[in-house]
């Protein structure tokens, strides 16, 4: 697996509490929720890092995947 690297993000208290609520439904941490959202949306814009040895676009992670 890839090293992860440690990220500081400032957002609006009311983004954060909205993500942490969804993160409790889909039964993920707020880390993984946001990580899921952000290559999700780099997924549907077409920029998703490519994977290792396959030349293809990295997929969104499933429902199990980024909790």
């Amino acid at each position: 697996m890839a090293e992860r690297k440690p990220f500081l993000l400032r957002m609006d208290p009311r983004v954060l509490e909205a993500l942490q609520r969804w993160a409790d439904d889909d039964l993920r941490s707020l880390n993984g929720q946001i990580e899921y959202l952000l290559r999700r949306a780099l997924h549907e814009a077409g920029r998703a890092p490519r994977v290792e040895g396959t030349g293809g676009p990295s997929l969104p992670p499933g429902r199990d995947e980024g909790k």
